[in-house]
């Protein structure tokens, strides 16, 4: 599953036409959506719910008034051989669930009016892997990992991809330079050096995934580059739906700069906004697990935070993420969402 150096070296060699190839924004069929696959991390989850209200995949089923099938779990990595951490991880649980669900039944899903999304990668880059040196994985690996997930989906019988990336997360409390001791880290550390490096590993894994994606969408079967993915391009052209599939990344990270530049825009809370502290907060003494002292924002004044706690979104920033795909699940596209095939 790594993606070696080797392979990283070939793929650079490709920047230059791959930055010729045109990035369109465009959208799925209306209608053409009935469900979506939700796999990922917390920042997904719909059973251990972190954003204090309801996660962004239930507010998309809702908007666009369609399924969500979850197999999200909070905790999880790309895969556990490459940053071990002790929760379900893609490719050994989320996937391996999936098809175990899909062929005893429990789920029956049409791969044409299926949407399968994938948000991960903080875990895989944060506190105790990468930004840590905890492992021996490299952004290479963990970017190769991800990218993996299109194809092995693609070949049990997935046909629309949405590949969310990763958020800035050096903007939140816990990676930011002006962080404090927290529930997700409350030993010593140099805040400066902590934030230029995550925000290092963020640009340069949503980068690589980027191009990976830019490398692997001609050479799945049926992939036609462009933006005219739809019912009836295919039929113009004699062929059957199924031989058709899209593959878009969604922007997390320029969403959530954007929200973080520009609050007014989507903040709607009753409080002052707030894009650098958190809705529940907590601070420890530094080295101390035990003692702290927390504060909760309750209300109406949530809705002017960014930031959930150290490390997640809002309820609100959330709302704006379930619109983004659900616009898009509903054929009136987003302008944070670029469509590769």
């Amino acid at each position: 599953m790594k993606f070696t150096f080797t392979a990283l070296t070939a793929l650079l060699t490709l920047l230059p036409s791959l930055a010729l190839a045109k990035n369109t924004e465009g959208s799925l069929s209306k209608s053409q959506i009935k469900s979506i696959v939700t796999f990922g991390d917390s920042y997904t989850d719909t059973f251990w719910i972190t954003n204090g209200g309801v996660q962004w995949p239930t507010y998309v089923a809702r908007y666009a008034g369609i399924t969500n099938y979850p197999y999200a779990r909070s905790g999880a990595t790309c895969s556990n051989n490459l940053t071990y951490r002790p929760f379900p991880p893609l490719f050994e649980s989320q996937i391996p669930t999936f098809l175990g669900d899909k062929k005893n039944g429990t789920i029956n899903v049409d791969p044409n009016s299926t949407l399968y999304t994938l948000w991960l990668g903080t875990n895989d880059i944060g506190m105790s892997s990468l930004l840590t040196g905890d492992n021996d994985a490299s952004i290479v690996d963990v970017a190769g990992c991800l990218v993996n997930w299109v194809q092995v989906m693609y070949d049990n019988g997935a046909r629309n991809f949405l590949f969310q990336n990763i958020v800035p997360l050096e903007k939140t409390p816990v990676y930011s330079s002006g962080s404090w001791p927290n529930r997700y880290w409350h030993l010593e550390r140099n805040t400066t050096a902590w934030s230029v490096s995550m925000r290092e590993l963020v640009l340069g894994g949503n980068a690589l995934t980027k191009l990976m994606l830019q490398d692997l969408a001609p050479k799945l079967q049926g992939a036609h580059i462009g933006r005219f993915m739809h019912t009836l391009h295919a039929k113009n052209n004699g062929c059957s739906y199924s031989d058709f599939h899209h593959t878009g990344i969604f922007d997390s990270h320029s969403l959530f700069t954007d929200m973080y530049a520009h609050p007014a825009d989507y903040l709607n809370g009753t409080a002052a906004l707030n894009v650098t502290g958190s809705i529940d907060s907590c601070i420890y003494q530094t080295g101390d697990s035990d003692e702290s002292v927390c504060t909760m924002v309750n209300g109406t004044d949530r809705d002017s935070y960014l930031w959930y706690d150290e490390l997640h979104p809002s309820e609100q920033a959330d709302r704006h993420v379930a619109r983004e795909i659900a616009n898009v699940i509903l054929g009136k596209g987003s302008r944070w969402v670029s469509w590769l095939s």
